[in-house]
């Protein structure tokens, strides 16, 4: 793989050579929430809160383990610490009358959005929603009753962010699924922040939502309240929502006390687009994740005159766009485009790479769709920008990423369901089952298991 030309900001490659699986995947650890690469103005800041250079890995740690330890005073300890040096005990829950004031304060344009959001994702998501499964087996006087059983979690915990700016839709593609699961208790964890627990946008779809739990309290301390439970804010079976660094390693350390969504990195795409692609539609595309800062954006096509049309087309969209200087970092530092010699190829990279999102931006996505595995989100059509999922469509915008939708899979309603299996056997069957369960127990040395059949079948 090879540099072409615009190089300097977003580098161009030649599929082909023994070095093009390690670029792309050099991409890849650039991204993952591995939690072991600092900047030097991170590891000052460090130093100051802590008193020692530790690693983000490290920092979650301890902040977990304090919580854990001592509660509700370690919880508002760091939320000061690291928010909001102001803030106050009584404030860590938002009031219900505040919650109810943003609903009323905002725009009616934007609940109106939020309601036709609410009415395509609750639809898709119900639809798709798991229903119990039963079984008889009826021979002779012999019966067995076999169900897969599906209830919902009791209590979820939503990570929502508000550092750099405002996620409603975070909240809309966590909380709406689990509501079409049934969860009963929602509780939104957001920083004190303007685009966090102080923002009109983030409490207006709280209350839209019938969500009357949201604290002020971000980062890996949020994930340790949800997780273990302080004074005030009961533990949850769940959480999910993305976040920073912090956030994602909290998750992965708390995973085992708690069930999580998924340790999320940073939102990425790859685009493969054909002849028939306009220009301007990919470089938007590929624009649209970059402006989360970081992201990853990948364009792969065997069609060579598209590359310069894309590249001239990021140039000039990048002019009106307000974040263009972080879009602009990350295009430089986890963008890509690659040009590669057939459809067929380009297939075969997508799936080692595994993105959270795909445009199929070509005259026949289904051809493509028939051959890849391994992507969160499929957006197939020129019509179709991935800005689609991320707020309006149905399907939940939380989704693998780093190339974990090699196994993983994105949020729906059905991750906020537990199963059961309930077995039941009436004495025939106990008895028509009774010699395989003996042969079994016997070459895995378990004799009790035999007797526990035995000893119901004794004549009475």
């Amino acid at each position: 793989m090879t540099a072409g030309p615009g190089a300097d900001w977003l580098p161009v490659y030649e599929y082909g050579t023994e070095s093009a699986e390690q670029a792309l995947l050099t991409l890849r650890k650039k991204l993952s929430p591995r939690g072991d690469i600092v900047s030097d103005a991170g590891r000052a800041r460090t130093i100051e809160l802590f008193g020692a250079p530790l690693s983000p890995r490290e920092v979650a740690t301890r902040i977990l383990s304090e919580i854990k330890e001592q509660g509700r005073e370690a919880l508002l300890k760091y939320a000061r610490l690291l928010d909001k040096p102001d803030l106050q005990d009584d404030d860590l829950r938002v009031p219900q009358a505040e919650i109810e004031a943003a609903h009323a304060a905002v725009d009616r344009q934007f609940l109106s959005t939020i309601r036709r959001i609410r009415e395509n994702v609750s639809e898709f998501q119900s639809r798709i929603l798991h229903e119990d499964v039963r079984l008889v087996r009826q021979d002779g006087l012999a019966r067995v009753e076999l169900t897969q059983r599906y209830l919902p979690l009791k209590r979820v915990g939503i990570c929502v962010p508000g550092g750099a700016a405002a996620y409603p839709s975070t909240i809309l593609m966590t909380a709406i699924p689990a509501q079409a699961a049934g969860v009963q208790e929602l509780a939104v964890v957001t920083p004190p922040t303007k685009f966090g627990a102080y923002n009109t946008h983030v409490l207006a779809t709280c209350a839209e939502l019938g969500i009357t739990e949201v604290y002020r309290v971000g980062g890996a301390q949020a994930v340790a309240a949800l997780a273990y439970g302080v004074e005030g804010i009961p533990r949850v079976d769940k959480i999910v929502g993305p976040g920073n660094m912090f956030v994602a390693l909290a998750k992965q350390l708390v995973y085992g006390d708690v069930d999580i969504d998924s340790i999320a990195g940073p939102s990425e795409v790859v685009v493969i687009a054909d002849d028939s692609a306009t220009a301007s539609f990919v470089a938007s595309d590929l624009l649209s994740q970059a402006e989360h800062s970081p992201g990853s954006s990948i364009l792969i096509t065997w069609h060579r005159p598209l590359i310069e049309e894309v590249q001239a087309e990021i140039h000039r969209q990048l002019t009106d766009l307000p974040r263009s200087e972080l879009a602009s970092a990350s295009l430089r530092d986890f963008g890509a485009i690659v040009l590669v010699d057939s459809l067929e190829t380009a297939c075969q990279l997508t799936d080692e790479l595994a993105p959270e999102h795909l445009h199929l931006s070509t005259k026949s996505p289904d051809q493509l769709l028939e051959r890849i595995q391994n992507a969160g989100a499929i957006f197939c059509g020129h019509y179709t920008p991935v800005a689609l999922g991320d707020y309006f469509a149905g399907p939940s915008h939380v989704l693998p990423t780093g190339g974990t939708a090699r196994f993983a899979n994105g949020l729906c309603s059905n991750d906020f369901l537990k199963r059961s299996s309930v077995i039941r056997f009436n004495r025939d069957a106990l008895d028509d089952a009774a010699q395989d369960v003996r042969t079994i127990a016997t070459v895995e040395g378990l004799t009790a298991h035999s007797q526990s059949v035995d000893i119901r079948l004794k004549d009475e």
